[in-house]
């Protein structure tokens, strides 16, 4: 592993099962762009009423949120199984209109029989299967995205013309699992293309993490494990064609700091951190220590940030933007204000160019 050279990244979830309320999750987003964090995540379920997961909408909720937020990004979890692609690609994009370019998702399947059923669209496949549609998916969003140019718009009142033909694009895209003409029904959003991100905590997602994902979310209990898996991402976008520094890697972590310093005591062997079976790996102790682990990990050039979800939300990210975060900024290792206006921007990452532009000017 090379020690990185990049900024640290952090991002944090503000997920609130049973909250049904926009003050809620304005709060925390708040909180978070207090921190200077990169983006906030919420996260969403197909899940049907009543299984006691009690979530709302995610890009319903950010929707919401962007407007009584200024820079912090906006990525909410976008399940792609049982959704048609140009609906995520407008929505997304209208949630980058919204915040005025801090939109992103998180690439999800849905791989139950029960959401399934709950849908109706069809039976529950493998999840390889899956994850290479949600690719696909991803593909083709970045494609309708292009779809319009940049100044596709004229909106000329005098001569009722409301875009040029011309820099309008059918993607004429076929895929194993549907087929979209295109063009998008929604301007080219303001990043070009919103941020995706996808969870590569199993190597069934690497490929699509790889080939699609601007961030990929990791799970590991020390540097060495997560340092390796960043090295395989990244040595997959490669053979890809892409960029391998173009993927930001973060080490995904459940932070308990309930205990405020009095630090966890786990067994030698296992470090600071707690596997748990299905879920991102459990810190408990201080904000402290808490910076310690990520400093460590980020100078071993394991990760390029983390990911963190609290475990009691409004307590333990408050603790963290102003514990571990503050600790960090004053030790000169995570900024202290925001790079940019768009979540490109706060991850160093820039606007991609319009392919159907690029091809126009070519043909000329």
């Amino acid at each position: 592993m090379a020690t990185p050279t990049g900024p640290l990244h952090l991002a944090a979830a503000v997920d609130g099962v049973g909250q049904y309320e926009a003050p809620y999750y304005i709060e925390l987003a708040r909180l978070a762009e207090g921190g200077t964090l990169d983006f906030v995540t919420l996260d969403d379920t197909l899940g049907p009423p009543g299984d006691g997961q009690g979530r709302l909408d995610a890009l319903a909720v950010l929707a919401r949120v962007a407007p009584a937020t200024e820079r912090i990004g906006l990525v909410p979890t976008v399940t792609t199984t049982h959704t048609e692609p140009f609906h995520v690609s407008s929505a997304v994009a209208t949630l980058d209109w919204v915040s005025r370019g801090r939109a992103g998702w998180t690439v999800e399947v849905s791989a139950t029989e029960a959401e399934a059923r709950l849908i109706g669209r069809r039976p529950a496949a493998p999840a390889a299967e899956l994850w290479a549609e949600a690719g696909e998916v991803a593909d083709v969003s970045a494609r309708l995205w292009d779809s319009w140019e940049d100044d596709a718009e004229i909106r000329d009142t005098a001569t009722g013309r409301f875009v040029d033909r011309d820099k309008l694009h059918y993607v004429d895209y076929e895929g194993t699992a549907f087929r979209v003409r295109g063009p998008a029904i929604v301007p080219r959003p303001p990043q070009g293309h919103p941020v995706v991100a996808v969870a590569a905590t199993d190597p069934v997602t690497w490929d699509t993490a790889a080939r699609h994902a601007d961030v990929a979310y990791v799970r590991a209990t020390d540097a060495g494990a997560a340092g390796r898996v960043r090295d395989e991402l990244r040595r997959r976008a490669a053979a890809y064609g892409r960029d391998p520094g173009a993927l930001t890697v973060l080490a995904a972590l459940a932070v308990d700091l309930g205990d405020g310093e009095r630090a966890a005591e786990p067994a030698p062997a296992q470090g600071p951190l707690t596997a748990l079976d299905g879920a991102p790996p459990l810190y408990r102790g201080g904000p402290v220590d808490l910076a310690d682990l990520i400093a460590g990990w980020q100078d071993a050039g394991a990760v390029d940030g983390f990911h963190i979800t609290p475990v009691v939300p409004r307590r333990d990210l408050e603790r963290f933007v102003n514990g571990t975060v503050a600790l960090l900024q004053h030790r000169g290792l995570f900024r202290t204000f925001y790079p940019g206006t768009t979540l490109r921007e706060h991850l160093g990452r820039p606007r991609p160019a319009n392919r159907y532009a690029r091809a126009r000017e070519a043909a000329l």
